[in-house]
């Protein structure tokens, strides 16, 4: 997993006008880097569905293929990650996203409010996943978007089913 570049994003208003400082996106890089992935960058931006979208294709261009968003995920009025998401996301996984609610629950029943997605990016064929902001969410999600990342970056460059 060491060859691929990893990118994680943190969408807070608060954080990106220095009000706040990020906890949620230091330890997902934290996480990743210990996790084997020796190429992490990163970037805070405001709350909202277009400053989400132009920093995923930042990221993309950058040759990203494992993105990860902390922030924006609730039901607040300015929580719209999971719209800026949908713009780039090609192909839905569903999954990642249910599992991500699911472990969430063992630390709090809130988890089940996360509007976060998980899908693929054609035609760079990244992973992009949105967590939630708080460190406890990026605790528990980071190991369920590890243990996928490296099979979903190889099938769809057409990599085999193994």
């Amino acid at each position: 997993m060491t060859s691929l570049l990893a990118f994680v994003i943190t969408v807070s208003d608060r954080s990106a006008s220095g009000e706040r400082a990020d906890r949620g996106g230091p330890l997902a890089v934290s996480l990743l880097e210990e996790s084997g992935i020796e190429r992490v960058a990163s970037e805070i931006v405001p709350d909202g569905a277009d400053s989400v979208e132009q920093a995923l294709r930042r990221a993309l261009a950058t040759g990203a293929r494992l993105i990860v968003t902390t922030g924006g995920t609730g039901v607040g009025p300015r929580d719209q990650t999971p719209e800026g998401t949908q713009r780039v996301v090609t192909r839905p996984l569903p999954g990642i996203a249910e599992e991500l609610r699911r472990v969430g629950l063992a630390d709090t029943p809130l988890s089940v409010l996360s509007r976060g997605i998980a899908g693929v990016a054609d035609p760079e064929g990244a992973l992009i996943v949105n967590l939630p902001g708080s460190p406890r969410a990026v605790s528990s999600g980071i190991p369920v978007i590890v243990s996928v990342a490296t099979h979903v970056v190889d099938q769809v460059k057409g990599g085999d089913h193994s």
